[in-house]
């Protein structure tokens, strides 16, 4: 059992996942300058992506339905989600509309069937 760590504030949040830890991966986004580096990140269905604020103020990461909502993020503040479905994810920081991203997840065997 693969387990998920959310620190958000703070305070730690520990979720165990039902995935398997062969293969996933954690991939890093910094939020520098009101921007989030890299703006686009590909992974594969099954890993998690870190974004981390390195403002002064603080940021959010959101996405256009709601399926990925972070509480505020102060200074080196940490938020993971952890994308099993293969699509293109959009995502803004909803204090800071003009801030966007995009996720792009590939199936985890490798072949692009799901696009």
């Amino acid at each position: 059992m693969r387990q998920l760590k959310v620190i958000i504030a703070g305070a730690a949040l520990v979720v165990s996942l039902g995935l398997s830890p062969a293969g996933a991966a954690e991939i890093k986004v910094g939020i520098d300058n009101f921007t989030f580096n890299p703006k686009e990140v590909r992974v594969k269905a099954g890993d998690t992506v870190v974004w981390t604020n390195n403002d002064d103020i603080p940021h959010t990461v959101a996405s256009p339905r709601n399926s990925i909502r972070s509480k505020p993020l102060d200074t080196g503040d940490s938020f993971s989600f952890t994308f099993t479905t293969p699509g293109d994810f959009n995502y803004f920081c909803s204090l800071h509309p003009h801030m966007t991203g995009r996720i792009v997840v590939e199936a985890a065997t490798g072949d692009a069937g799901a696009k």
